[in-house]
Parts: C-alpha cells; sequence; structure tokens
C-alpha cells in the first residue's frame, strides 16, 4: 500500500522504516479484518516515529516512539503482546543504539517494565553500562522512573493458548512465534517470527537502531536471542542502522547487523548487497529471518529470506509504504 504525507522541507532528509516480524505470513491465511488490524498499528506506529522526526526529534526519539507504539499492541511479540515462557511467564528483551556515537543500550530478560524499548534507551543514557538483566535490570528501571506493570499487564489469551498448543504438542521443544508451519513440521497457523524493530535517519543525518521481544514461544533457562545484542539484532553506525527479525541464534551466529555495516565498511557493498548477503550467511547455518535497514544517504533495504514480513517505511519524499507480504 503506497501513500502520501507531507513533504518534507528540501534541506531535510529524515526516513523512517519499521518491521513486526517476519515469517510465514500469507494472504491466504489472512482474515480482512486480521489484515485491516496489522495495517493500521504499523501506520500508526510508523507515523508516531515520523512525527518525532518531523518535529526535529532525533532518530533515537522516532525508533523509540515507533517501538512503543508496536509494544503496546497485543498484535506483536513485544511488550504487551510478548510470548510465554515454558513457566508461563513474559520475558523481554530491547536494545537501541545511536549511530552518531555507537552509544549502546539494551535490556533482557524483563517481566515488569510496560516498554522495554524504553529501559533499553534509559540503559544507554544513564547506567554507565551497555546492557542489563532481569531483577537488576527492573530495579534499574524503577530508579529512573520508567513505567513498572504487574506481570498479568502482558497476559493476552492468544499468546496462552499459543503456549498450551506448544505444550501439548512437546514440552521440551520450543516454536519460534512467528514460525509456522517451517518446513511442514509446525502446527501452528499463522505462526511467525516475533520481533519489532525500527531504524531512522533524522534531518541531522545521523542514524539509530531499536529492536524489541517477547522471544520464543515456550524458551526455557533464561533463553537471551539477538534482539538485545548489539551486532546481531540491532546496530547503527555512521554509515548505516539495522534491526532483525528471525531465528536468533542463527542471527548471534553470523553477526547480521554489524556484518551489514562491516560489508558496507570494509567491502565497499550497497546497501541492498550488504543486507542481502548477511541473510545469505543465515541460511547457510540454517536459519531464516529478515532485516530493515538504512544507509547514510537515505537508502532502504527490507529484504527476507521467509514467506513474508510485517514492514512499513516513509521515504525521504514522504512517501508511504506498508506491505506485508513477498509479493
Amino acid at each position: 500500500m503506497l501513500m502520501n504525507v507531507s513533504a518534507q522541507n528540501p534541506s531535510d532528509k529524515y526516513v523512517l522504516v519499521i518491521h513486526g516480524g517476519a515469517g510465514t505470513i500469507l494472504k491466504t491465511n489472512m482474515t480482512p479484518e486480521r489484515e485491516a488490524a496489522y495495517r493500521t498499528a504499523l501506520e500508526q506506529a510508523l507515523m508516531a516515529g515520523y512525527r518525532a522526526l518531523k518535529d526535529g526529534g532525533s532518530a533515537i526519539d522516532a525508533v523509540e516512539k515507533a517501538i512503543c507504539v508496536m509494544e503496546d499492541s497485543p498484535l506483536f511479540n513485544a511488550g504487551k503482546g510478548s510470548v510465554f515462557t515454558n513457566d508461563g511467564r513474559n520475558e523481554m528483551d530491547a536494545s537501541v543504539m545511536n549511530g552518531a556515537d555507537k552509544a549502546a543500550g539494551a535490556v533482557a530478560g524483563i517481566t515488569v517494565v510496560k516498554n522495554p524499548i524504553r529501559a533499553a534507551r534509559a540503559v544507554m543514557e544513564k547506567s554507565g553500562h551497555v546492557m542489563l538483566a532481569g531483577t537488576g535490570a527492573e530495579s534499574f528501571a524503577r530508579s529512573v522512573g520508567l513505567e513498572i506493570v504487574s506481570p498479568e499487564y502482558f497476559y493476552t489469551e492468544d499468546r496462552w493458548n499459543g503456549l498450551q498448543r506448544v505444550l501439548r504438542e512437546d514440552s521440551l521443544r520450543t516454536r519460534l512465534d512467528h514460525d509456522e508451519q517451517k518446513a511442514g513440521k509446525g502446527p501452528f497457523p499463522d505462526a511467525k517470527f516475533g520481533t519489532v524493530g525500527a531504524v531512522a535517519l533524522d534531518s541531522r543525518g545521523n542514524l539509530a537502531a531499536g529492536t524489541s521481544t517477547g522471544g520464543m514461544t515456550n524458551k526455557r533457562f533464561g533463553r537471551i536471542g539477538d534482539s538485545p545484542i548489539i551486532g546481531a539484532g540491532n546496530y547503527a553506525d555512521s554509515t548505516v542502522a539495522v534491526s532483525c527479525t528471525g531465528w536468533g541464534e542463527h542471527f548471534i551466529r553470523n553477526a547480521v547487523a554489524f556484518r551489514v555495516a562491516a560489508q558496507m565498511e570494509f567491502g565497499g557493498l550497497s546497501l541492498k548487497e550488504a543486507a542481502e548477503r548477511a541473510l545469505a550467511a543465515v541460511t547457510a547455518t540454517g536459519g531464516d529471518g529478515g532485516l530493515i535497514a538504512i544507509d547514510k544517504s537515505g537508502n532502504i533495504a527490507m529484504p527476507f529470506t521467509t514467506a513474508g514480513m510485517y514492514r512499513a517505511c516513509i521515504t525521504a519524499d514522504g512517501r508511504i509504504s506498508i506491505q506485508f507480504y513477498k509479493d
């Protein structure tokens, strides 16, 4: 879907790209009502971030605002819509990175912070550290005045039922929330890799990236994926900003977000080439997923190796695109 917002000033160039997860997202599995709900949620997130850019805000501001909208929606596996662990908890991870100075912040395994992306930004700006985890991260979030909620806030019937289906099939196996019938092995329709993310270029030419997730349905033992790991699921420097979604273990092993930047800096590849090669490395180790990226010139990449990816962008000319499917 394409539409336009008001044009930017000629001296400005700000761009925003978001994603809501990649996986087997097929039109044949989507009701008109559900498709409309996802489209509305993506548009709301996109416009929240874009308004920040248009008002002169930083790329970090735009990333945070866009991701907060998706964290507040039960449609996405982040914040309110987070999936359940094996023991019936919601454990969330998030990270942000500012390309201008490579400042970064991340949280992992938190259970009571309403918006994990805000906690990640607070770690970056107020802690002197890069990553905080578990109860320590939650204590820090309280100390800086972030909104704390009861764990029951994150309960949604769809996510709870999803855990029960997995437990009935095999309580010792995990299912990526958005990985529907991968290779014909899964019984759960309309599933997909569950992560949200945003990358932004602001009017001052600075880049930023953010990623947030509830992780894997039925995950155990405090499992952490790529989303809070700088260089794996999230990365930004002065050249490019990247947010990933997919099978986290493979994105960690292949340092996918940093791989995009490194191939551009050291290999001279275009954004499109670097993004596609980074995902090819994931495929080579048996994983799949997608990513979104913006370079310093405002070019955009949104490749994925799954059947679909929830994605949306506003380009420098004010054009909006919201897409779900491969074609």
